[in-house]
This record gives C-alpha cells, sequence and structure tokens, in this order.
C-alpha cells in the first residue's frame, strides 16, 4: 500500500487545499501558544501533544499550526502534515490548512521536537504549539493534552552544525500507538499557556510542501558484523566501520543498501517484524565511498552524523524518523540476529515544493533534453518551505540560491514560484541594522555585500517573471535602505576594501589589484541601474533622478577602471568582464574582444581542459577557474553576442562531465568532492527554455506578454510547454526549414502577447495557433 493510498484509507483525505486567502489572524494568537510548563526548555526534547474535538455534521475543517521548531502532525492516526514554514521572529507565520472530516470525534496528533539550538532553518526560539481549528467563522474547541518523550536520548550528536539533532531512540518508552484515535490519554498532563518573542503571525503565503511516495530500488544487502567501539563513542565511525561481510566473523545482523534515484530531502517508513531491543540504524549519504553509504556531511565545517538510530519495541513495527534527511543513498543496519529480522515493508516519503514540472523541453538532443530534465529534478529536491542550497548540508535558505539561479530555473519548470518571492521578502525583514538584507536568513543569518546588491534586480527579475507588482511598494523602502548601507563605504575609486560584509562573487574567484574589489563595484552600478527602474516603475520621479544620477557617477569610477586596465581582458579578468558587459560598460568597439577573452577563459579551465586548476575546496581561489553558477552570468551575454553553439557546446561538455558516474542531480562546482545536489548549477535549464524555446516573459509589461528571442545556434528544432503564473502552459514548437524558421504557439485558455526584436506585436487567442515565419537573421 502505497504511502498516500494509507492516508486515503484512513479516511481524511477527502482532500487537502491551501487556503490562500486565509484572513488576519485573530486578537490574541500569543495566548493560544501552548507548551508542556513555562520553565526554560532544555535543548533537544522531543514532546507529543494530543488534541480532540468533535463534529456535529460532515464539514470543512480549517486549521492554523505553527511552531518553534520542526513538528509532524497526525490526524486521526494517519500522518498529515509537518511545520514549520520558516520565519523570522518578528515576523512569524502559521500554516493553513483545509480537510474535510466526517461528522464525530478526530483527534490531533503532534510531535514536537525542541531543537533549542540556532540552525539554517530558525533562529533559537524557545518551544511552543500553535494550532488553532475552525468551521468558517466558528472556531472548534480542541482538548489539548501533553507528555514529553523520554524514550529519546537527548543532546547525543548534533547532525552538523547547520542543523539539529540526530534522533537516538529507544521506542520501548514511548506510549505505543499515541498518534491513533483510540489512545488514552486521560493520564497526560494539560499543557499551559506560554508566552514569546514574536511578532504578529500572519498566514504563510507559500502552498503545503508536499509528501511524496518514493519506490528505492534495492542495490544491496547481507549480513553484518560490529567492529567499533561502544554505541555513543563515535556513531558515524560505528556505522561505517561495520564489516558488511560474512568471511572475518560471525554475524550479528542485517544491512540493506537504497538507492532513491536523485538526492532527496526524504525519510524512510520501513516496516519490520524485529526482536524486542534491536538497533535500527538508517544512514544517508549523496554519493557512496568506496561503493558504501558514508555518513559524514561534506563542507559541514564540523562534526556529522546524517543517521537516526532506533531501539525497537519488538514485533512489527514501522520505524519513521521524525525529521527528513538528505541524500541520494540510505544504508540500513538492523542489530539482531539475521534469522530474527522480517523486512515487511521498505518506502520512502520524500519532502518537496514540487511534483512534475509544468514546463517541457525537447529538441531532438538527447544530451541537451537530459542536462534540461536535471536542472528541473535538482531544483525539485531543493525545494520545501524555502529554495534551498542543498537539502543534505544545511537545509539554507541563501540569496544566491532563491533570487538569481534559482528564481529563473522555477519559472522555466513551474507556474508557482511563491517561494521565491517569500525568500526575498524574508532577505528584507532580517536586514541588520544598517538596512543590509539578509545573504542568508530567517536561521543562522548571513550578510553579504555581493548578496544584497545582487538583491535589488533579483526584485525586479521576480516582477518580470511573474507579473506580481505589489513586491516594488511591499519592499521599495527596504531597497533604498539596502543600496545606502553602501554609501558609507564609497570612495572615488569605489566601494572600499573597509565594507565588512563578505564579498562573496564566485567561488575560485580572485580579485583585482588595488583598494577595491571591481566586480563588487559592478554588481553595485547593476543595483543602482536596476533602482532607477524600479523607481520609475514606482513613478517616483524625484528618486528615479536621484539613481540615475547616482549610476551616471558611478559609472565614471568603472569607466576610469577600464580604460586604467587598457581594455586588457586578460587583465580585467572573467568575473569582472561579463558583469561589465551586463552592465552596458564595455564599449561597443571592444565588445567583440571581450566575448573572445570569455570563450578563450572558459576553454583554458577544468573541465573543458583536464590538466587545469580543479576547484577542490572553497580556499582553492585561482584566475583559471570556472563554475556551473557565474553560467548564470556569462551565457545570456554569449548568447546575445551570436554565440550560442559555444554555449550548447559547454553544456554537453561541462555538464556533461557532471552527469559522469550516474550522477542524477548538479554538483555545487565542477569537482565532485562538494555536494552533489545544488540547483544553482542548473542555469542550463533556464537558458534552453528562453533562448532556443524563444519566450522570454514580460510580465512587468503587461500580463501574459513576451519578448521574442530564439537564439537556438545550429540547432534545426525544438519544442516545449512554458508555464504561466497562472497555472496554464504555452505550447511551443518550431522547426528550421533552409533560411527560415517555422514558429508554432499554442495559446491556453489565456491570449498571450509575443513582441519580436523588430517590435511587432502578436497576438494569440485564447485556445488559438499562431504561426510565424522567422528569416535566419532573427534567430
Amino acid at each position: 500500500m502505497t504511502f498516500l493510498n494509507m492516508i486515503r484509507r484512513a479516511g481524511v483525505w477527502a482532500f487537502l487545499l491551501f487556503v490562500g486567502t486565509a484572513g488576519p489572524v485573530r486578537a490574541g494568537i500569543h495566548d493560544r501558544l501552548m507548551w508542556t510548563d513555562s520553565a526554560v526548555a532544555a535543548p533537544d526534547r522531543h514532546v507529543a501533544f494530543r488534541g480532540t474535538f468533535s463534529l456535529d455534521a460532515d464539514t470543512t475543517v480549517d486549521l492554523q499550526l505553527s511552531g518553534a521548531s520542526w513538528y509532524v502532525v497526525w490526524l486521526d492516526g494517519a500522518y498529515y502534515t509537518e511545520g514549520p514554514d520558516r520565519y523570522a521572529a518578528k515576523y512569524p507565520e502559521y500554516q493553513t490548512r483545509r480537510v474535510r472530516l466526517a461528522a464525530g470525534e478526530h483527534t490531533l496528533a503532534v510531535q514536537v521536537q525542541h531543537e533549542g539550538v540556532a540552525t539554517r532553518i530558525l533562529r533559537e526560539i524557545q518551544p511552543f504549539l500553535y494550532v488553532r481549528a475552525s468551521v468558517g467563522d466558528r472556531e472548534v474547541p480542541v482538548r489539548w493534552r501533553c507528555l514529553p518523550l523520554e524514550g529519546y536520548a537527548s543532546q547525543v550528536r548534533r547532525v552538523n552544525p547547520q542543523l539539529g539533532w540526530v534522533e537516538w531512540v529507544d521506542t520501548r518508552r514511548l506510549p505505543e500507538g499515541w498518534q491513533q484515535a483510540s489512545f488514552d490519554d486521560s493520564s497526560w498532563a494539560e499543557p499551559v499557556s506560554v508566552r514569546r518573542p514574536l511578532g504578529e503571525f500572519a498566514p504563510s503565503r507559500i502552498a503545503p510542501v508536499r509528501s511524496l511516495d518514493v519506490t528505492p530500488r534495492l542495490i544491496g544487502k547481507g549480513v553484518l558484523a560490529e567492529v567499533f567501539g561502544y554505541p555513543g563513542d563515535n556513531p558515524g565511525a560505528s556505522f561505517f566501520l561495520r564489516d558488511l561481510d560474512d568471511s572475518r566473523y560471525p554475524a550479528q545482523g542485517v544491512w540493506r543498501r537504497y538507492d532513491l534515484g536523485r538526492v532527496r530531502l526524504s525519510r524512510p517508513c520501513l516496516r519490520m517484524d524485529l526482536p524486542e531491543g534491536t538497533v535500527v540504524e538508517i544512514a544517508f549519504s549523496e554519493f557512496l565511498s568506496g561503493g558504501r553509504v558514508a555518513p559524514w556531511i561534506t563542507l559541514s565545517a564540523g562534526d556529522s552524523y546524517n543517521l537516526c538510530r532506533f531501539v525497537a519495541r519488538g514485533g512489527e513495527q514501522a520505524f519513521f524518523p521524525l525529521v527528513p534527511k538528505g541524500g541520494r543513498f540510505v544504508e540500513v543496519h538492523v542489530i539482531a540476529p539475521p534469522d530474527s529480522v522480517r523486512f515487511l515493508e521498505e518506502r520512502f516519503v520524500e519532502r518537496s515544493y514540487y511534483d512534475r514540472p509544468e514546463g517541457r523541453f525537447a529538441c531532438g538532443d538527447t544530451l541537451l533534453e537530459r542536462i534540461w530534465n536535471t536542472g528541473i529534478e535538482t531544483y525539485k529536491a531543493c525545494s520545501e518551505d524555502a529554495l534551498i542550497d542543498n537539502p543534505t548540508r544545511e537545509r539554507g535558505q541563501w540569496l544566491g540560491d532563491v533570487g538569481i539561479v534559482g528564481m529563473e530555473i522555477g519559472a522555466a519548470g513551474f507556474s508557482d514560484i511563491a517561494i521565491v518571492r517569500r525568500g526575498l521578502v524574508q532577505s528584507a525583514q532580517c536586514a541588520d541594522s544598517a538596512g543590509l538584507v539578509a545573504g542568508l536568513c530567517p536561521g543562522g543569518e548571513s550578510y553579504m555585500a555581493s548578496y544584497a546588491l545582487q538583491w535589488v534586480p533579483a526584485c525586479l527579475s521576480y516582477v518580470r517573471l511573474t507579473g506580481d507588482r505589489t513586491l516594488l511598494g511591499e519592499l521599495y523602502e527596504a531597497a533604498e535602505r539596502n543600496v545606502a548601507a553602501f554609501d558609507r563605504y564609497m570612495t572615488d575609486e569605489g566601494i572600499s576594501g573597509e565594507c565588512p560584509y563578505w564579498n562573496f562573487i564566485d567561488w575560485g574567484y580572485v580579485p583585482n589589484d588595488g583598494p577595491c574589489d571591481m566586480a563588487l563595484n559592478l554588481h553595485y552600478m547593476i543595483a543602482v541601474q536596476s533602482m532607477t527602474r524600479w523607481s520609475s516603475e514606482l513613478r517616483l520621479d524625484d528618486r528615479e533622478a536621484y539613481y540615475r544620477e547616482k549610476a551616471d557617477r558611478f559609472r565614471r569610477i568603472l569607466d576610469r577602471y577600464y580604460a586604467a586596465c587598457g581594455f586588457d581582458w586578460d587583465k580585467v579578468g572573467y568575473h569582472r568582464t561579463v558583469l561589465g558587459l551586463r552592465a552596458g560598460l564595455v564599449p561597443d568597439d571592444r565588445r567583440e574582444e571581450a566575448v573572445a577573452f570569455i570563450k578563450r577563459h572558459i576553454l583554458r579551465c577544468f573541465p573543458n581542459d583536464p590538466t587545469a586548476p580543479r576547484l577542490s575546496d572553497p580556499a582553492a581561489n585561482n584566475p583559471r577557474l570556472i563554475t556551473p553558477y557565474f553560467a548564470h552570468y556569462a551565457f545570456p551575454v554569449l548568447f546575445e553576442s551570436g554565440e550560442a553553439d559555444f554555449v550548447l557546446d559547454q553544456y554537453r561538455a561541462c555538464w556533461g562531465w557532471a552527469l559522469g558516474e550516474g550522477r542524477t542531480t548538479w554538483v555545487e562546482v565542477f569537482d565532485t568532492r562538494w555536494t552533489h545536489c545544488h540547483q544553482w548549477a542548473g542555469a542550463p535549464t533556464w537558458q534552453l527554455t528562453r533562448y532556443v524555446l524563444g519566450l522570454h516573459p514580460r510580465f512587468d509589461r503587461r500580463t501574459n506578454s513576451f519578448d521574442l528571442k530564439l537564439l537556438p545556434g545550429s540547432l534545426g528544432q525544438a519544442e516545449g510547454d512554458v508555464p504561466l503564473p497562472s497555472g496554464e502552459r504555452i505550447a511551443v514548437r518550431w522547426q528550421a526549414e533552409g533560411d527560415r524558421i517555422r514558429y508554432t504557439v499554442n495559446a491556453p485558455s489565456e491570449a498571450i502577447e509575443i513582441v519580436t526584436e523588430r517590435g511587432e506585436r502578436i497576438r494569440v487567442k485564447p485556445f488559438a495557433t499562431r504561426t510565424v515565419c522567422l528569416k535566419a537573421s532573427q534567430k
């Protein structure tokens, strides 16, 4: 039986809808926060809550839920949802869920893990649970009981310094069946009302994160023997050093290894029949080390233990970790006499904001099609309640992942990119005292000069992709404060090196000589240009003039820099050449040689040149490096300079290399010693959709408006689907016929507008098909 079928069989999955029109929270929400007691809570404590309520008739129930750290909710004994959606303490959010229930008594069971430490997901907040049930405008009374779950050992190990605690639990000490409606909780205590230093609650503006069934592929099994230490000495070493061969030691248990197909944020639901006291350990990894699952997370900046441990109650039992973990490969070790172990069900549940993409791309080149799809799969793997950098190492909402590459991939594959909007807003909510928006938030805030500047054009890009102009008014004040935060560091040569914020341009980046990093100054120039457009969109004429003058003044600084370099692009360097072209600072008569330099630089780097320096770790800076991330900036310049075939060949060479050894998600950089699932490496996905299918969204201009800019190089055909924010999609196909291209567009139930590079406006009526002929020179 599948995971979703289990829910349906429980009778609670009549339907589940996101309540996108929830009204404001009623006054007194802070009085509804509950916990076991009012004392200061120690870290890493698990608490069970049970709430029972009755309905007089079959009806739809609205639920509001929130907490200070991870929780999982069961409804009438079946898994229902989990949370919370991450938030900043000044701007807390609650989730909204709607479910159809039958008349009679129902039970909500909630397990909360109070982490008590700051993670990449949430800052440390003293624990609480908030749940409100209502039918229409009428609140449904819920009787609550709670119990600390003493079966969980506290603070055994952190998963790593960026995440919470390893689950280390003796299930014999947990109340059996406590999530079921029939469980007797009369001996449990009543929770108490608690106050927490939080702002006013608002409804989360994203859809519910999905729970998706994943069928694993069993790739190995056998018997094992213990080799290393006591159970708590070093859990990672104890797991990895077990002997998985029966040739040396008597068997003390069994093991199984699974492949989930790609890296995922998931957890197993393993039903087994085991003797009482059996130890079950489950470890996760993105790749195999010598054929084994190694429970360590690379680049964690500290100890890591990507595993969990259970002691079995005895008999048939399901093992379902509370918190999902990242990885593609999973290994299960069961310490019990082999003939006493029975696996009854083996399945996994993935946590992801997305399921199937609405976008599609095909061109007859199977490698390019695989590259496009890998970008989508990696993006899906890095989505939950936020668009994250990696599901394994930290689950952090970094602006470079949310508002730069990720936003464009998301819009190429999906109609709903609300998690991007939320990320841009939360960056502003978490701004520092100077007004600089956060580069990482809301957990473990990090402030980065470069990301703060990139946030400005990112906001405009979101409006271009979605038409949601409300973001411009909502964040304009934050944008002004963000740009003004650099004023104190301004000199006649640009932003000085005294600017204290982390200046991340790219992994491997080598700054120029001199007191000012000119790549940062180029990002500043682009930000000020964006503020000029932003002010114009809001018809703030005085502010538009202010930023226009600021851009003109700063342009003179950058012009002097390029002139001082003698327009020697080798001296200017790869990053500063690309950003200069994007900012419009390279003179027309120098553009061709700048583009030639970019191509020459790329071809001298790994993986194009196998002998070139490798980006083995974050400190391995070298001017002779390229990354997948910076292709987001460099390749549009090349496409629009007539170098489409060069770019397509780079996809085949470099991203084709990255797909080696059976990888199914993108490595973070062109080196396999980094994480193996990082969606910011997926720029080819959005670029293939835009340049090879040809439609570039301009929803800032008008709903369903696109620029037609088809730059496919020597490809002879392509087809695909372009998602619309409404949830519909446009079908595109084209075929080269000699020196012409037949370009066909199928509109959905909405009219669309296409503006050619010559300024012609083509309107396609609802449900209509329109074909136009393009000259080869228009490609």
